[in-house]
């Protein structure tokens, strides 16, 4: 098993809807991630998979509390991608949602011990987030501590026998290219 400790730099927008007003937020993560698989190649499908996460699914979301139900369902009307928070969507609600998302569509392969989210509505205030007081903050059985491309627990449906799968199913990793099993060529 590997020993590596690397770190990447990721930013993108997000908006977020709070105390019923509307903002357009910046974010800058800085990820301290162990390498857990000798394998390059499920490395790099892992940081690819942060990367698609980041980029092409929660940039140009909105944050919302996941309580507030009237308003998620106005904004899914309008088709915005919604990202439901268990609280209001403060930078350190969403940067332990979010560590724990990533950690979670990466499998093991790598895991973030450590992030730190600043944004440009936290006024040069950066957020230092461990993975452990993450995991006590989110534990359970919701959207990001799964491996599927979601943004809330409403993109999970429970089928016969207890399996979760999305409702989103043109959306699969392995769609993307990024499963851990390579395709073979025919």
């Amino acid at each position: 098993m590997n020993s590596t400790r690397i770190e990447k730099d990721f930013n993108f927008q997000s908006a977020l809807h709070i105390e019923g007003r509307f903002f357009v937020n910046s974010y800058d993560i800085a990820l301290s991630v162990l390498v857990n698989t000798d394998s390059v190649r499920e490395q790099n499908v892992a940081m690819n998979r942060v990367n698609y996460f980041l980029h092409k699914v929660v940039q140009n979301s909105i944050l919302v509390n996941t309580n507030s139900r009237e308003d998620i369902n106005n904004f899914k009307a309008l088709n915005i991608k919604v990202c439901e928070l268990p609280q209001d969507p403060y930078d350190q609600i969403f940067g332990m949602i979010l560590l724990l998302k990533l950690n979670a569509i990466m499998e093991n392969k790598l895991s973030i011990t450590d992030m730190i989210l600043g944004s440009s509505m936290s006024d040069g205030v950066r957020y230092s987030i461990v993975s452990e007081v993450s995991e006590n903050f989110g534990s359970g059985d919701h959207w990001w501590n799964s491996p599927k491309i979601c943004l809330c627990d409403h993109d999970l449906a429970l089928q016969s026998g207890g399996n979760i799968v999305t409702l989103f199913e043109d959306n699969k990793w392995s769609d993307l290219g990024l499963s851990w099993k390579q395709k073979t060529k025919k």
